[in-house]
């Protein structure tokens, strides 16, 4: 390797353990104090950079929760999420996106309940973050729904919009951490009561002949 190369791959090693510790940063000033909003001061003094490195890496406070969510669903998951869509059975779709989703969530339960909450908390830097989130699950719940229907797996009397709203409600956050947190289930219990439920309300017994889409 030439020197100048050396140089260039020091300086993006370097630049990313910055960008390593302002995460990290977030991450421990979520959990040490998740009602109040996120000081860039505190974050920067932990990563041992100044406010306006926070700035130059990120472009903004929301810029900066941007990449946090996207360095978190990255870290939790959101590949086997992925990877569930591409299921060709539909109900194993279903089955697969509702397992990844909740074990994503769960891989870090407490920063992605306080971010749902910082949806209220402190809007200016993390709500478009969690809302685009948020879009993300909705758009996939209307695309299982949709594949469902599509397959005659539907019961008859469940149309899409039915589906979606059902979907909606099993796949948030909410629901997930009040089976995990609340009733003190393990991941495993509450992914098949999640997923059994979903089954059971909106699709058709397999032994039955497919609805007519």
């Amino acid at each position: 390797m030439t020197k100048r190369k050396y140089d260039q791959a020091a300086r993006a090693d370097a630049a990313e353990q910055t960008r390593r510790r302002i995460l990290d940063a977030v991450a421990d000033q979520l959990r040490e104090a998740p009602t109040r909003p996120v000081s860039l001061d505190k974050v920067a003094k932990a990563a041992g950079v100044s406010r306006s490195t926070i700035y130059v890496d990120f472009g903004s406070r929301a810029g900066l929760f941007d990449a946090f969510v996207a360095e978190l669903t990255a870290r939790t998951g959101v590949a086997e999420l992925t990877a569930a869509v591409a299921a060709d059975d539909p109900r194993a779709h279903l089955r697969g996106a509702i397992a990844a989703a909740s074990a994503m969530m769960a891989g870090d339960l407490e920063i992605y309940r306080v971010l749902h909450a910082m949806d209220r908390l402190d809007p200016a830097s993390a709500a478009d973050a969690v809302r685009a989130m948020e879009e993300n699950r909705r758009g996939g719940v209307t695309y299982v729904a949709e594949r469902l229907h599509a397959a005659g797996a539907l019961r008859a009397d469940v149309s899409v919009d039915w589906a979606v709203d059902i979907l909606w409600a099993l796949t948030s956050f909410e629901s997930l951490d009040l089976l995990l947190t609340g009733r003190g289930l393990g991941l495993d219990d509450a992914v098949e009561r999640l997923t059994t439920t979903a089954e059971r309300t909106l699709c058709r017994p397999e032994t039955e002949p497919p609805t007519q889409p």
